[in-house]
């Protein structure tokens, strides 16, 4: 166990962009591989080498903040608009390796659950549209689309410090879990957390 304690920084850092330095709060879903012991070892596989996500359940129940959410062009709206099935939402920005590493397998995954989860990129990047809108579109990311959150009204109205950090809401906009850290979101544990979590 020490030599995991003493790797545990690394991983940490490894784990997402940190804004303020700050931990945050780490858990394991039930039912996962060592839920009760600590941060999970890397798993990497199909990953491209990244760190995966840590699980939390510790905001299980809580409602999804009423912080404004944009798109270019001036259509504005929240998180509660898109009551009525469950909602993915992911917390990025252009400048987070991580982010960038699992934007592709969110792409795959809103193409594959459509009409079924909707998945919602929203961008902290302060520059907004300016940077976001071609950043999508070089990557050839047309499922996207380019929610923009300028201000970090999310990130501060959920007590977020480092990106990225992925939140499942229920049909109800009720948290189910979130995810800290980048995810493989065409992998066996991202499947196995969404179809636990929705009760498939």
């Amino acid at each position: 166990m020490r030599p995991l304690i003493a790797l545990l920084p690394a991983l940490l850092l490894v784990a997402g962009c940190d804004r303020r330095g700050a931990e945050t709060p780490q858990a394991r879903a039930p039912g996962e591989e060592g839920a009760a012991e600590g941060p999970a070892l890397p798993d990497a596989s199909g990953y491209q080498g990244q760190e995966m996500g840590r699980v939390s359940i510790d905001y299980r129940g809580m409602a999804a903040p009423d912080a404004p959410i944009g798109l270019p062009g001036g259509q504005d709206g929240q998180l509660s608009d898109f009551e009525g099935r469950p909602l993915l939402v992911n917390l990025w920005a252009t400048w987070c390796a991580p982010c960038i590493a699992e934007l592709p397998t969110l792409e795959a995954l809103a193409g594959r659950t459509e009409g079924e989860l909707k998945v919602l990129t929203v961008s902290q990047d302060l520059q907004g549209a300016e940077v976001v809108t071609p950043f999508l579109a070089e990557r050839g990311l047309r499922r996207l689309e380019p929610w923009l959150d300028p201000e970090n009204a999310i990130m501060s109205a959920l007590g977020i410090e480092s990106l990225p950090v992925t939140i499942l809401y229920d049909s109800d906009g009720a948290e189910l879990f979130r995810v800290y850290g980048g995810m493989d979101w065409n992998g066996e544990r991202a499947q196995r957390l969404i179809d636990g979590a929705l009760g498939r």
